[in-house]
């Protein structure tokens, strides 16, 4: 008992402080398991850094300097991984806005903290994993282990997602992929090309992989529609439960801008905001694409005024308007898709700008369920809840049973980028299931211009800048 109480008298403040943090983790993972019999292994961790009656550290007793340096370093890399793996389980991850999709909102180089506490941690789906690596290695091999695996569980958060909300999670479609072409998605190349192509052209496709929930490629896009809502789009303009959604400023869509001759400039592009990626300039106006997209936009050639240079832009309302006052501007249309490939492709007569009406499914709600509507529910009902769904003689069979009805078992939501025309999202690949959401961005902790070299692309602007706000 005496060398018990001497241990701990023993114990500096910074082995206490440690002590508690690894404890209360601890518990709260073996109340997250729901297996509060692991509390036991306390003792080990209140040994580790208090007591150690347990050598530990064994290795400091070894007389060879080098060797003993050597796993001081593999000592604290491995303190370190794990100290990062817990942290990106229950508290905040790093991610990088890869696309253009929500601009003017989040831009390409802006770097995140995104928060797993707003919307409650969610206890990993393949908990043996590598951390700060999504499912591959640089050099092409797993990060993750496939066993084992736990099911869906996540604690209560600070907050629920709201409409509005700029939401990380994981892509839906991105169950499959091919390692050499990710964009468009598994499904979208096996409807253009053909499932058995696409496995057996290794070549131009790559290794098929078969992915679990959270080791899916992070999205990030805005919630507009929540569990339970009705979502129409007229024209661009969102209809949530049949009210017409107010526009936020940092909207955008694609317009076709017609000069007099005189290109733009790169001060005029920067003064648009709008990055070199989204930059797209139409040539061949003498024949081909460009001659034909000039002439349906009503623009009119002559012996005197030949077509002259076209670009498309994504703009702003307030950049539309800078855009059409410049001298060399002659027009400025927004580009118009009647058709296009949106979810689900049996219905053909939705357009990226012209959607729904489409209800969003919300846990415990019964639909009817019928062959007209299958295709919206029946990824839903096979992929995401795990039902056997078989179509015979044109009725529907879930779990073998005749089915004219289908309870929805999780919440589901409804994102779209702030880059309307440039945002793959809901309208393509339908609905994002809350087990799927990873987490909210809270601040962005750095920001760089791709466009321009350091130490000019820092965008100073956005440091420590709160997304909330955006």
């Amino acid at each position: 008992m005496d060398n018990f109480k001497s241990r701990i008298q023993a114990a500096t403040k910074w082995q206490w402080i440690k002590c508690i943090i690894w404890s209360v983790l601890f518990i709260l993972w073996t109340i997250w398991v729901k297996n509060i019999f692991l509390n036991v292994l306390l003792l080990l961790i209140f040994d580790y850094f208090i007591t150690r009656y347990i050598k530990w550290d064994w290795w400091k007793s070894i007389e060879n300097k080098w060797v003993r340096t050597l796993f001081d370093w593999i000592d604290a890399i491995v303190f370190a991984l794990v100290a990062v793996y817990l942290i990106g389980i229950f508290f905040f991850q790093n991610f990088k806005i890869p696309t253009s999709s929500l601009e003017k909102s989040l831009l390409i180089g802006d770097r995140l903290f995104v928060s797993k506490m707003s919307y409650g941690p969610r206890i990993p789906f393949t908990p043996l994993s590598f951390p700060l690596v999504q499912n591959t290695f640089p050099w092409g091999a797993k990060s993750y282990l496939e066993w084992p695996k736990w099911e869906y569980k996540r604690i209560a958060g600070f907050d629920t997602i709201k409409a509005h909300d700029i939401v990380v999670f994981n892509f839906p479609t991105g169950d499959t992929i091919c390692q050499k072409i990710q964009n468009p998605d598994y499904y979208q190349l096996c409807s253009q090309y053909g499932r058995e192509r696409v496995w057996k052209d290794v070549a131009t496709f790559g290794e098929i992989r078969v992915l679990p929930i959270d080791r899916k490629e992070n999205y990030v896009k805005r919630c507009v529609g929540l569990p339970g809502d009705s979502l129409q789009i007229i024209d661009n303009q969102i209809f949530r439960n049949g009210i017409a959604e107010d526009k936020i400023e940092t909207l955008q869509y694609d317009y076709y801008i017609y000069t007099d001759g005189r290109p733009l400039s790169d001060k005029q592009r920067e003064e648009l905001g709008v990055n070199k990626q989204d930059f797209w300039r139409i040539d061949n106006l003498n024949n081909g694409y460009g001659r034909y997209v000039a002439l349906q936009l009503g623009f009119v050639e002559t012996p005197e005024q030949p077509l002259a240079p076209m670009y498309m832009l994504p703009l702003t309302e307030q950049a539309m308007k800078i855009c059409k006052a410049y001298p060399n501007v002659i027009s400025v249309k927004i580009e118009n898709i009647q058709g296009g490939q949106t979810f689900p492709k049996e219905y053909t007569e939705w357009s990226r700008d012209n959607y729904g009406p489409i209800y969003i499914p919300r846990k415990g709600v019964t639909v009817d369920i019928n062959m007209e509507v299958l295709p919206l529910y029946e990824r839903i009902i096979r992929n995401y809840e795990g039902n056997k769904l078989e179509i015979k003689d044109n009725q529907i069979f879930v779990n073998d049973e005749l089915c004219t009805s289908y309870t929805f078992k999780m919440n589901y939501y409804f994102m779209m980028g702030d880059n309307r025309h440039n945002s793959l999202d809901s309208r393509y690949w339908g609905f994002v299931p809350e087990d799927h959401i990873v987490g909210k961005p809270v601040i962005i902790w750095l920001s760089t211009d791709e466009d321009k070299s350091f130490p000019f692309n820092i965008r100073w602007n956005r440091f420590l800048k709160i997304v909330t706000d955006i």
